[in-house]
């Protein structure tokens, strides 16, 4: 764990109440009581290849001069 994550996990710890050791006990229970980890372990769908190939082609596209100028549409608050 790099120092900074770690300074800032402490100090989340002490705001808890807590020190680093109980919050890593308190997790590995929880993982071990569940039998899973106890959050959504996810990649940020924005970065998925089929993603980025699609921003490659529309930047490719852009730089080739094909793109296509658009008037900025402003919308009122209510």
């Amino acid at each position: 764990m790099d120092e900074t994550l770690k300074q800032q996990f402490d100090h989340l710890c002490n705001e808890l109440g807590l020190n680093m050791s109980t919050a890593i006990n308190i997790f590995a229970k929880t993982m071990v009581r569940q039998q899973k980890i106890p959050f959504e372990v996810s990649l940020d769908p924005f970065y998925s290849e089929s993603n980025m190939a699609h921003l490659r082609r529309g930047v490719k596209a852009l730089n080739a001069g094909k793109g296509v100028e658009h008037d900025i549409i402003e919308v009122e608050d209510e």
